[in-house]
This record gives structure tokens, sequence and C-alpha cells, in this order.
């Protein structure tokens, strides 16, 4: 998979590219990532990117020149085998479940389009026809840190990133059912008082795959039925 990233802060992705599974997927090639700094396509001698908006308002407005030049650059380089698909991170955007995840990680490119002050002008997405991406209703300074959270789901889901597999498949939100994790433990046995249950030393796997989906049934039940959980979650 191949993620061009546009953004006014590269900086920002460094050492979150660098580290861990996303460095290592890179290395070995499962993964490309470039950063795209709409800044480069700005004209005029202070590089203007943002202005105030029409009808007035707090804040700035990233204006509709650089971001669409920048992201028509990126564009530009597509091939018929890797057709990019263009994401904008926005609160007003669809909500990223491990589903959408899913359906991201079966393309082969994405762009991810990141806004700052006060958002687009309206004509970027008019222009481009994004797909417009929350990753949750509250309001951050920027898309980076969305565009991070994206990243990580997304990557981790493809063939060879994560050292087993089944992790993927195991965790909460995948599989037919879409049921939160339940507990887990390893050692010691006892920590503070507080045992391993006994079905996990069992070795009876029939009874231990019977009860980690109990508990996984319960913890999505609790889940759903908090005061934070939308009508969204539940069933």
């Amino acid at each position: 998979m191949r993620i061009d990233v546009v953004t006014l802060f590269p900086e920002m992705f460094r050492g979150f590219l660098e580290g861990s599974l996303l460095g290592a997927a890179q290395t070995a090639g499962l993964l490309e990532i470039r950063l795209r700094n709409i800044r480069d396509f700005a004209g005029g001698v202070h590089r203007q990117v943002d202005d105030k908006p029409y009808g007035g308002g707090p804040g700035m407005l990233l204006m509709p020149g650089p971001v669409v030049e920048c992201v028509e650059s990126v564009l530009a380089e597509a091939t018929a085998a890797a057709d990019p698909h263009v994401v904008m991170l926005t609160p007003a955007g669809r909500p990223l479940t491990q589903q959408l995840v899913e359906e991201l990680a079966g393309r082969d490119r994405l762009v991810l389009l990141c806004g700052r002050y006060e958002g687009f002008d309206q004509r970027v997405a008019d222009t481009l026809e994004p797909e417009a991406i929350s990753i949750g209703d509250y309001v951050l300074s920027g898309g980076e840190v969305a565009a991070m959270v994206l990243i990580e789901a997304v990557t981790r889901l493809i063939p060879g990133v994560l050292g087993d597999e089944a992790s993927a498949g195991d965790d909460s939100f995948s599989g037919a059912d879409r049921l939160v994790e339940g507990p887990q433990y390893t050692r010691p046995r006892e920590f503070r008082g507080l045992q391993v249950p006994e079905v996990l030393l069992s070795g009876d796997h029939r009874r231990i795959a019977a009860w980690r989906h109990e508990q996984a049934l319960n913890a999505t039940r609790r889940r759903q039925h908090s005061p934070a959980a939308s009508d969204s979650e539940l069933p």
C-alpha cells in the first residue's frame, strides 16, 4: 500500500512513521508513505496558505489553490494499478469504524488530506470530491493526529505487517460479530491477590473459546449501554 499525506506540518509524522510496526513495514517494502507539504504550492513571497473567511467569523481558512494543486500533483502520479482514494479528515465526516478501516485497507493507495485552522474552503471538497472521515465527535487543532490514527488502523491489516496474522482478526470490532475483545491474562498467575481465571489454565480449548466469547459479549453489552455509547453502536 502507498499512502500520501497532504499536510502543512509534515515534521509531525517523522517519529511516528519511523517507529515500531510502521517503520518495519516500510523497510520490508509492504508500505510506502510520502509526506506532501501544502505550502510548497503556495504563491507569493510569504507562501500564504490561509485567509479570513468571507462573511466574517473567527479564525482562518485554508485557501483552495495550494491545497487542490498539492493533491492534484499527487493524483498525477496515479497508475491504472493503483488508483488513489482521497480522504479528507474532518469532524463532519463518516465515523471511522473497524468496518471502514477494513474497506480502506483493501485499497492500494490512499491520499490523506489534513486540515488546519478553521478548516478548508468548501471549494476544496467541491473540486476534489474526497471521502470525508472523522475519528470522533470532537475537534482537534488539525487533521494530522487523525491521519495518524487512520494510518495505524489501516496498515496493521496489510498482510505481513503484524507478526501474527491472527492478531488483527481477534481484535475488538473485527470478525462477523464486531464484538469488543474480552479480558486477557499473562504471567504471573497471581498478582496482588488477583488470580488468572481457572478456565484459561485448563488446557480445554473448547471451554476457553466459549469463555472468551461470553466475555466478549459481556464487554460489548457494557459498552453499548454505557452513557457514552451512541445509537450507531447499538445492535
